[in-house]
């Protein structure tokens, strides 16, 4: 076994922003670097889903220097570092080690690969796709090539990410037309003479893609093209991004009695007690799910058919909502995402084979059942 390596933090930084762009993280969020320096060579990572001064501590005594967790420590500004709560202490203890410290909360709620993902993989469900899509996310891209370039135009745009739907890759639409320009005095046609109009057979080229890649992807075309002047158009979609948003929804191989479905729950999710309503239905088989708060998700779960919403901290009122139309599964917020730190080693294992990752053996959750 090959002995573990230092990389940059960086380099993780960069690997996470793949599986979980920070774009995506909610407007209350506060994910990406937290404490440290991207610049900073670390040793190995402790992955918790929350970060506490025994966290920071443990990741001393394993002789790593950054913590990567779900739950941000920071959500809001601190003007005084004084040890007074559990917030700034360990802050501070992670200063004074040297250690870092990351957060990939709801960014990572909102790709398809994350946080729900993983509770669908626990409960075996099929066929699973996002419960409510994000809207605004997408943007289209419109250029203008010579035939003869159109290729390799496209595919520095689908190198660069463009061209993504669902589980296809390399989309686009093309059409031939005519373009006419006159270069100047001062310019440098890749084609015409200059203060002579030219007509050019070109090729209109479409493709869509997520907004936070839109830097990348205009270099790519700026960089592909061979015009001096690239000519372009780019449109925001109001269509949904079927590849993110929150929660998830997936269907049983079989349906299963309710009382079974609670028992498969609360043994696959390691759950101490399942706070549900009543059944609707004797049996389950479509399930919705969704880590951490996801009451906003119950209509949403009640609109495509679920059978039962899996999720957590609902309020006692909201209990009422599933009005005798889905089963409520609350299992509680921390057994809801426990699993995410093992999401987050199998990630990075695969992107840094000889890098040091840990699981925290710290049991972070604040709540406990008697």
């Amino acid at each position: 076994m090959k002995s573990p390596r230092k990389i940059q933090l960086k380099e993780v930084m960069t690997a996470l922003e793949t599986l979980a762009p920070g774009p995506l993280q909610e407007s209350y969020d506060n994910s990406g670097l937290l404490v440290g320096d991207p610049e900073m060579m670390v040793t190995g990572a402790i992955l918790s889903l929350d970060c506490t001064e025994e966290v920071i501590l443990e990741a001393k005594k394993k002789k790593v220097n950054l913590v990567i967790a779900h739950h941000p420590i920071l959500f809001s500004g601190l003007k005084r570092l004084t040890g007074k709560n559990y917030v700034e202490r360990t802050v501070m203890t992670a200063i004074r080690e040297g250690i870092a410290i990351y957060a990939i909360h709801t960014n990572l709620d909102n790709v398809a690969d994350g946080v729900n993902s993983m509770i669908c993989k626990k409960l075996g469900l099929e066929n699973c796709r996002i419960l409510s899509p994000r809207q605004g996310d997408l943007m289209k891209l419109s250029t203008f090539a010579p035939v003869k370039d159109a290729d390799k135009i496209r595919s520095a745009l689908f190198d660069t990410g463009a061209g993504q739907i669902g589980n296809y890759s390399e989309c686009s639409f093309s059409s031939e037309g005519y373009g006419t320009f006159k270069a100047g005095k001062n310019a440098d046609p890749h084609v015409g003479k200059k203060m002579v109009r030219h007509t050019e057979k070109e090729e209109k080229i479409e493709v869509i893609f997520e907004k936070w890649k839109q830097s990348a992807i205009i270099q790519a075309l700026m960089s592909a093209h061979p015009y001096e002047e690239v000519a372009y158009d780019l449109y925001q979609l109001v269509n949904s991004n079927q590849s993110t948003g929150s929660g998830m929804i997936g269907e049983l191989k079989k349906p299963v009695s309710w009382k079974s479905f609670l028992k498969l729950l609360k043994s696959n999710m390691l759950a101490s007690v399942v706070k549900h309503t009543a059944p609707v239905k004797d049996t389950i088989q479509k399930v919705a799910v969704c880590g951490g708060s996801g009451s906003f998700l119950l209509q949403h779960a009640i609109d495509q058919g679920a059978d039962v919403f899996v999720s957590a901290d609902f309020k006692y009122h909201q209990y009422f909502d599933a009005d005798s139309k889905i089963m409520i599964a609350d299992i509680g917020h921390y057994e809801s995402e426990q699993f995410t730190p093992e999401l987050i080693k199998a990630f990075l294992r695969h992107k840094f084979p000889t890098f040091a990752l840990h699981l925290t053996g710290i049991n972070t959750n604040p709540v406990n059942y008697f």
